[in-house]
């Protein structure tokens, strides 16, 4: 993970940045947030609105925004883009039967004019469970029709 923050002020420079993570629900984005500002996993709760912390790496600085993945709330992502420096999008890769609606929401994402200069890392999650897709088929995944 540290080598993500450093690719991010190669990119943006020594100000602090503001990052979202976003995704579906249960794709483990809130464990991704704690784990990148405490250093280990630790026990989530289904995000239901937001948490957001400050991540610090070394001399920099992050606002890291985590916001809820389940259907009612994707609507609102788009209230947090202005401003965003990088989005970091967690796929479930052990969630085969929703893969096509993470691209999906992806996509959607993809085409909001706040986001045109925002740096995006798929982060393909949850790659060591027994089953999941690899990363080459999250990225060949269906979806409504633009290849990322």
């Amino acid at each position: 993970m540290g080598g993500l923050f450093s690719y991010f002020r190669g990119l943006l420079g020594a100000r602090e940045m503001r990052i979202l993570i976003l995704g579906l629900d249960g794709a483990g984005k809130t464990t991704i947030l704690y784990k990148l500002q405490v250093g280990e996993v630790v026990t989530t709760i289904p995000t239901i609105g937001f948490n957001v912390e400050q991540v610090t790496y070394k001399n920099l600085k992050f606002q890291v925004w985590d916001l809820g993945g389940q259907t009612s709330i994707r609507p609102y992502w788009r209230c947090y883009y202005g401003n965003t420096d990088a989005i970091i999008y967690v796929v479930d890769s052990a969630d085969r039967d929703r893969i096509g609606i993470s691209k999906d929401e992806l996509v959607h994402m993809l085409r909001e004019e706040e986001l045109a200069n925002a740096i995006l890392v798929v982060l393909a999650n949850k790659q060591d469970m027994a089953g999941c897709l690899t990363v080459a088929e999250v990225h060949q995944a269906p979806g409504d029709g633009l290849a990322v």
